[in-house]
């Protein structure tokens, strides 16, 4: 067989699941490149070249895995995000193109010449609080996540790309553990998935990636009712509270953002509300506060 021949072969099969029909052909793709280890030029240049017997049995393996909803990520073991390479598997949610608006809302807002504190509170693979690292050079990180295993697979990505001297590990439910210590930025993609929308899920994501990851309990909002007043006690004044968020959850969270100053979104490229941005007042405390001051503003596509 053929590179074009398990080429044509593969994609057909994929082809014949409606779940995996509209990206039949890229899928195949990356899987017959990670099967022989060859970059996408060879595949290109090379169609006439045969496949061992060893070969095919690995390519159609990988494609089985496909086909029972594994995604691609965990397969090939690997995951871009913001130009860096990231080790993922069944540890960690799978680092998403609309979590870099996290991270470019980080940049606009800190300084790359000074010092500065943030915490990254369910770190998952690392993918934030590596980029932010890779990204401020002066930057101390706290990477946070409940889950070890997580944990493990973060570090391995922030030694992999070279910044795991200034990122600290830690464990602990949100930010439970972080006592003592002020922070100029809290930033967060936190699970914000209801229970309810467990059954409208793609199966890859749903039988796949870490539930405690995707959801975020009943309402899909508890997760930053805990998150925001612990991100206020431990930020400096001024300092910024950075958070993904799911389509549709502004209202909610924009209201438990009441207490602080220049409120924002950050809009992703199909113009949905993805990332909210607040900055925590001076000295006043929280109840001394009025919501009417509230000001929110969209930022991003208009």
């Amino acid at each position: 067989m053929t590179l074009a021949e398990a080429l044509k072969q593969a994609t057909t099969r994929l082809m014949a699941e409606p779940l995996y029909a509209a990206n039949a052909a890229r899928d195949a793709e990356m899987l017959l490149m990670y099967a022989l280890r060859i970059e996408r030029v060879a595949v290109i240049a090379h169609p006439e070249r045969l496949l061992t017997a060893r070969e095919q049995t690995h390519f159609a393996s990988l494609v089985q895995q496909r086909l029972m909803a594994m995604p691609i990520q965990y397969i090939t073991g690997e995951q871009e995000f913001y130009g860096l390479k990231f080790r993922v598997g069944p540890e960690v949610l799978i680092p998403r193109p609309e979590t870099e608006h996290l991270v470019e809302a980080v940049l606009e807002r800190l300084p790359r010449n000074r010092a500065v504190t943030i915490a990254d509170i369910g770190t998952g693979s690392g993918a934030i609080a590596v980029a932010v690292a890779h990204a401020l050079p002066m930057a101390k990180v706290i990477a946070v996540d409940l889950s070890a295993a997580a944990l493990d697979v973060a570090k391995e990505n922030a030694t992999r790309n070279g910044v795991a001297e200034r990122i600290e590990f830690l464990q602990s439910d949100l930010m439970d553990k972080i006592v003592g210590r002020k922070l100029d930025a809290v930033v967060s993609n936190p699970p914000y998935i209801a229970f309810k929308e467990r059954g409208e899920m793609h199966p890859q994501v749903r039988d796949h990636e870490p539930a405690q990851a995707l959801f975020g309990g009943v309402t899909g909002l508890e997760v930053y009712e805990r998150l925001i007043p612990q991100a206020w006690e431990a930020l400096s004044a001024g300092g910024w509270l950075m958070m993904e968020m799911g389509i549709g959850q502004d209202v909610a969270i924009g209201q438990m953002l009441g207490e602080w100053k220049d409120v924002s979104f950050v809009l992703d490229l199909q113009g949905i509300k993805r990332v909210v941005v607040g900055r925590r007042q001076g000295k006043a405390g929280v109840r001394e506060q009025g919501r009417s001051r509230m000001k929110i503003k969209d930022e991003g596509q208009k």
